[in-house]
């Protein structure tokens, strides 16, 4: 797999029929290794051992509902009291960021109001803090390190 601007970490990985499979940590499994997987569990490795994101604290890939719409954020991360605080939209190292990644993440956190969200494609990271009253942007020039 690619090389990605994140600090490197060891995956267990193993060969199956279908392809390659990478052991998530945080939901207990071995899942499908794609580009986008290999930047999710990078990233969420990142938040946790790098930021200091509580393992207990970070959901990733679950059902959230907007309107009828199913939708399913990559990472949440929440902070001590159970709140959303971060949301994580990951694409494949190939992929360019973009205004429609912003709006993806942006219609999750129409149902989730977290303050900040973060967009990466493991070489290019872009986290903006959102003010819920006004739903104003200001990107920032560092993700937020976890605090209680």
């Amino acid at each position: 797999m690619e090389e990605l601007n994140l600090p490197k970490f060891r995956f267990k990985v193993r060969e199956t029929q279908k392809g390659r499979d990478i052991w998530d940590e945080f939901r207990k499994k071995y899942v499908a290794l794609t580009p986008e997987e290999w930047v999710r569990q990078h990233f969420v490795k990142f938040l946790n051992e790098n930021l200091k994101y509580p393992k207990s604290l970070l959901k990733m890939e679950f059902e959230v509902r907007y309107n009828r719409l199913k939708k399913r954020p990559d990472i949440v991360a929440y902070n001590s009291l159970g709140e959303p605080f971060l949301i994580v939209e990951c694409k494949a190292p190939g992929i360019r960021i973009s205004n429609d990644t912003f709006q993806q993440v942006a219609v999750y956190n129409q149902t989730l109001r977290a303050r900040y969200l973060v967009v990466t494609n493991g070489l290019e990271h872009f986290c903006c803090e959102q003010n819920l009253k006004t739903g104003t942007f200001q990107f920032l020039e560092k993700i937020p390190v976890y605090k209680d």
